[in-house]
């Protein structure tokens, strides 16, 4: 068994077991391995935290997409643990656009990615309901053509544009689910009931639940008695890194240097990237 089908396969079986798997979301080869260290199971890439370490903004086209694939590669790279990409739109409105970026993105060394609904357009930020059905059937196809299981996730984003609007959402994640999608993903749930009702509604496909933003404050183990079966953090670990450089900056401006007391030492992350 080659390497891309043994990480595949572990990926998978993390989505096929009762327990809840939580799955960080690094920005770079550098806290993939920090994560990596600390025996996270997998990874998955973060499209806000490469952008806001490029000094972009998230969520508006800033991104190409070799900039994501060739950041997503480097974090394959740096580490032995299967992972999985934020895929975005799929770089493009077409069908056909969402099939070439999975297909390419299995030929980076990705055993996963998730797919989402939203256009990247300020006038009509989600796309048409059948359109979006047909853009997650042909990543599907896509998934399907490869000599491995890639876990491809569908991704509903109507709750963070407009939080009145669950029930399309569960429309919409019901529709995917029945194109094909191996797991379900709406980000902005803002309570137990609404996972609850996700989970029931895609039955018997895992669900995909983001934490780390406000809003939701279940733990582990409360997400897993939902049912839940994996937990991605997003941005949310590029933000706290920032927010404590913004901390320290600050200190810095005001003279005084304590932030370097809770700053990793040099030797232990030497020791880290050496490996």
């Amino acid at each position: 068994m080659d390497v891309q089908t043994l990480r595949a396969e572990t990926f998978k079986a993390l989505h096929d077991r009762e327990r809840a798997f939580v799955l960080p979301n690094p920005w770079d080869a550098g806290s993939a391995k920090l994560l990596a260290s600390l025996g996270f199971e997998a990874l998955a890439s973060t499209s806000a935290g490469l952008a806001f370490s490029l000094g972009r903004p998230d969520a508006e086209g800033a991104l190409s997409r070799d900039e994501v694939l060739e950041n997503a590669g480097s974090i394959v790279q740096a580490t032995a643990l299967p992972v999985a990409a934020d895929l975005e739109n799929g770089f493009g409105d077409s069908p056909e656009a969402c099939a070439n970026t999975v297909l390419r993105a299995a030929a980076m060394g990705l055993v996963g990615g998730s797919i989402e609904d939203a256009s990247g357009r300020v006038d009509t930020p989600i796309y048409d309901f059948a359109l979006s059905v047909e853009r997650v059937r042909a990543a599907v196809q896509a998934a399907r053509s490869l000599p491995f299981p890639f876990i491809l996730c569908a991704r509903a984003e109507n709750l963070l544009h407009d939080p009145t609007r669950f029930a399309d959402t569960l429309a919409r994640l019901q529709a995917y689910a029945e194109a094909g999608a191996d797991v379900l993903y709406a980000p902005g749930l803002s309570s137990a009931e609404q996972v609850r009702s996700v989970v029931q509604a895609v039955a018997p496909k895992p669900v995909n639940v983001l934490m780390g933003s406000a809003g939701l404050t279940l733990n582990v183990q409360q997400l897993q008695d939902l049912s839940v079966r994996r937990i991605s953090v997003g941005s949310s670990l590029a933000r706290a890194a920032f927010g404590a450089l913004q901390r320290a900056a600050l200190e810095i401006r005001e003279g005084r240097f304590s932030y370097g007391e809770q700053a990793m030492p040099f030797s232990r992350l030497n020791d880290l990237f050496r490996r």
